[in-house]
C-alpha cells in the first residue's frame, strides 16, 4: 500500500527513512560552522543558545560540548525522544513549535540547515522570526542558515536515485508555485512509501520583508559555512545574521 503524506514536516521527519536517506550529511563541516559562527558572534561562555528545529539534536550536542548552555527544540517527537539520551545539566530536549516564542530567552537562536519555510500557512513564516526574536535577550542574535535558492534552483538536478542501507531512493525535484518540491519514493520493510519534502524558495529579498514587518534588524549575510561573503549567485547558502 502507498502511503502519501501531506503534513510533510510533521511525518516524513519522524519515519527512520528520512534519517537512513540524510545519514551522510557531512558531520565536520557542520561543527566547523558552529565554530566559526560562535566565535563570529562572541557568545559568551556559558552562554544559552536555542537550536531551533534541532532535529536529533546533532548541533546542539556539539555546542554544548563546546561549553554552551543548549535547548534543542523540534516538532518531531520520535526526533527528540532520541536526541533526550545526550541530555544533561546543560543539555536539554523540547518539542516545540517553532512558530511560537519558547518560554525563555537567549544569547543566540539558530535556524540550521534549512529548517525553515516549511509551513503551509504563510503566516507562520512571519510568526516564526518573531517568535525568534521575543527568545532573544538583550544582547542576543538570531541566525537563520537557509539555501541560496537562486544557486539550488539553476543547479537544480531534476531526478536520481540514491541508495542507503540496501533501500533505493528515487527523487525527483521541481520548482512550483514558489516552492522548491522533492517528491521521494522508495520500497521498504515490504511496503510503498511517498514522500514530498515542500519548502518555500525565498530569496534574501523575501527575508529582508519578512524582517521589516517583524521589526527585526538584519546584521550580516553569509554564503557558506566558512562564513565568506554572500554573492546571490554563486553561494550555495544565505546565512542571515539579525536581532
Amino acid at each position: 500500500m502507498t502511503k502519501p503524506v501531506k503534513q510533510w514536516y510533521a511525518s516524513w521527519f519522524d519515519t527512520p527513512y528520512y534519517h537512513i536517506l540524510y545519514k551522510d550529511r557531512n558531520y565536520t563541516e557542520a561543527q566547523d560552522f558552529m565554530d566559526n559562527l560562535t566565535n563570529y558572534l562572541n557568545i559568551p561562555e556559558q552562554g544559552k543558545i536555542l537550536d531551533l528545529a534541532c532535529g536529533k539534536g546533532r548541533h546542539s550536542v556539539y555546542l554544548n560540548s563546546l561549553g554552551y548552555n543548549v535547548t534543542g527544540a523540534d516538532l518531531s517527537e520520535q526526533s527528540i525522544a532520541y536526541a533526550e539520551q545526550f541530555e544533561n545539566e546543560s543539555l536539554k530536549f523540547k518539542v516545540h513549535d517553532m512558530s511560537k516564542p519558547y518560554p525563555d530567552t537567549f544569547d543566540a537562536v539558530f535556524n540550521l540547515f534549512t529548517s525553515f519555510g516549511y509551513f503551509e500557512d504563510e503566516k507562520c513564516n512571519l510568526e516564526t522570526i518573531k517568535s525568534i526574536q521575543a527568545e532573544l535577550n538583550e544582547f542576543g542574535f538570531g541566525v537563520i542558515d537557509f539555501m541560496n535558492t537562486n544557486y539550488v534552483i539553476e543547479n537544480l538536478i531534476d531526478e536520481d536515485v540514491k541508495t542507503v542501507e540496501g533501500i533505493d531512493f528515487y527523487q525527483k525535484r521541481s520548482v512550483k508555485d514558489g516552492y522548491i518540491i522533492k517528491d521521494i519514493s522508495f520500497e521498504a520493510d515490504g511496503e510503498l512509501f511517498e514522500f514530498q519534502e515542500r519548502v518555500k524558495a525565498f530569496t534574501l529579498n523575501d527575508f529582508e520583508a519578512l524582517f521589516e514587518k517583524a521589526g527585526v534588524h538584519l546584521l550580516d549575510v553569509f554564503g557558506d559555512y566558512k562564513l565568506h561573503k554572500y554573492h546571490t549567485q554563486t553561494s550555495e547558502r544565505m546565512i542571515m545574521i539579525f536581532k
